[in-house]
């Protein structure tokens, strides 16, 4: 029985080397199955893609590999144009709406005929305010004067009733 435990471990007979050498190609045909099956996953995700730039045609590793960057970019490039205006759009939404509000209230203490303390000083807060908000609607790029309202002066309201 002595032979048989032998022949049964070969592995205790074999080198640290001997044991690289026979594990090195089974390593390396596992990544190679790796890169393949990651390959034909990308050919599958973007095979609607791959039929509009070369209908009828059997793609190489290497075409499919090009074909996905060239997608990749341009749907970055995509996203970035997409996020750009998205910001500019929300930007110029808050002028046009800090513009509205400024001009309800002009409108609302032009209404009252007394002319107090409050009202000049709060009058002309506004229009200060709303001359920093035209210099910087005019100028692209530089931050803004406006001060947003953080969350914790918001809970600080004053109310007439």
């Amino acid at each position: 029985m002595a032979p048989s435990s032998v022949f049964l471990e070969p592995d205790n007979l074999l080198t640290p080397k001997e044991k690289n050498k026979l594990r090195k190609p089974v390593v390396e045909k596992m990544r190679r199955d790796r890169i393949n099956s990651s390959i034909e996953q990308l050919k599958l995700l973007l095979e609607k893609e791959f039929q509009r730039h070369q209908p009828n045609s059997k793609l190489e590793k290497a075409d499919i590999l090009e074909m996905t960057v060239s997608y990749l970019k341009q749907q970055s490039q995509l996203q970035m144009k997409t996020a750009g205006s998205f910001h500019k759009s929300s930007q110029a939404d808050f002028r046009e709406g800090y513009s509205r509000c400024l001009q309800e209230a002009f409108h609302f203490l032009s209404l009252h005929k007394v002319r107090t303390e409050t009202q000049t000083k709060l009058l002309s807060h506004f229009q200060k305010s709303q001359s920093a908000a035209a210099e910087a609607a005019f100028s692209p790029g530089s931050p803004s004067t406006l001060k947003q309202p953080s969350p914790k002066d918001t809970g600080t309201l004053w109310r007439p009733w």
